[in-house]
């Protein structure tokens, strides 16, 4: 069984335990997310997979966040933050916005990437060398902006 996984279960049972309910129903949403990717590709997830599962939650709650924050909901912003940090344990240490930009300057080097026609083919690249490390969106920016577009 995947190392992810026993962490996710073990996490779960203290959770239980301990009787903390933000943690708990966060990793029930999280192990159902997980079953259901299972279940559509009918085997096992990899680590990558499971990754990428645990970074879609996290970009959830974010935006979740965001938009309670707008709505002046403050109460179930901050619920959707404490749960992102739950999320955030289980993923690879965030790059910051400087070693990211280290990454995708070298992934662009390495792709041959010249313009923006190429941004594709980079964050094809960049999302599966990077998956839990950094976001999405952050990547996009920094590829558009070296790639003049």
């Amino acid at each position: 069984m995947n190392s992810l996984i026993k962490r996710l279960d073990q996490a779960f049972k203290e959770a239980l335990k301990g009787r903390q309910e933000l943690v708990v129903s966060t990793l029930r949403l999280l192990r159902t997310a997980i079953r259901h990717r299972e279940v559509e590709l009918k085997r096992p997830l990899t680590e990558g997979e499971l990754l990428a599962v645990i970074s879609t939650q996290a970009k959830q709650r974010r935006e979740a966040s965001a938009e309670y924050t707008k709505a002046g909901r403050s109460d179930l912003a901050q619920k959707e933050e404490e749960e992102l940090k739950v999320l955030l344990s289980f993923l690879p240490t965030q790059l910051s916005s400087d070693e990211a930009e280290r990454e995708v300057v070298q992934i662009i080097a390495e792709v041959g990437a010249s313009g923006p026609k190429d941004l594709g083919k980079v964050m094809k690249t960049a999302m599966a060398r990077l998956a839990g490390r950094v976001n999405g969106k952050m990547v996009q920016e920094i590829a558009r902006r070296r790639l003049g577009s």
